[in-house]
């Protein structure tokens, strides 16, 4: 079976199962049916408004996001495919903070359903700091497919290693 790094924490039988494809040369073909189109959100401005756009229909009470962009510098090393930052400024004798969401380029170019699934993780950041059980509820109540968009944006970061290809 090959090394997997993006599947590792699955278990044994799903791996197997992703290696048979891999070895198939088929694992491109599902994801490609699976998510058919890439979306069309290219801009720093159209995602800031996608985000946005979560935000006000399940954050409503969050603080505000003043910043969202995609960012060239983040790379899947790492682990990163999305950032959120907060920086916090004293004005005055109160700390405002400023809330930054960056999302890797590489989310150009995939379906919706990747960028949506990166972008409800970073917007659970804004209310749950760290990944537990609070924050992984958060994430599946914003996007109910949430684990299976993680899935199977693992698998596409898997075939992108091995074929160096973008599929959309």
């Amino acid at each position: 079976m090959q090394p997997m790094k993006y599947l590792s924490h699955y278990s044994d039988q799903t791996r197997a199962q992703v290696s048979l494809l891999i070895e198939q040369n088929k694992l491109a073909g599902v994801l490609r049916q699976r998510y058919p189109a890439a979306h069309g959100i290219r801009t720093d401005r159209a995602l800031y408004d996608y985000i946005q756009d979560l935000k006000t229909e399940f954050l409503r009470n969050a603080e505000p996001i003043n910043k969202v962009a995609f960012d060239s510098k983040i790379h899947v090393i790492q682990h990163a495919l999305g950032l959120h930052t907060a920086i916090s400024r004293v004005q005055g004798s109160k700390l405002k903070a400023k809330h930054e969401i960056r999302v890797a380029s590489m989310f150009k170019d995939v379906p919706l359903e990747f960028l949506r699934m990166i972008s409800v993780h970073e917007l659970a950041h804004v209310k749950e700091k760290q990944h537990d059980k609070a924050f992984y509820k958060l994430c599946t109540y914003m996007e109910p497919n949430y684990h299976q968009y993680e899935f199977d944006l693992r698998l596409y970061l898997t075939e992108l290693e091995l074929s160096g290809k973008c599929l959309w």
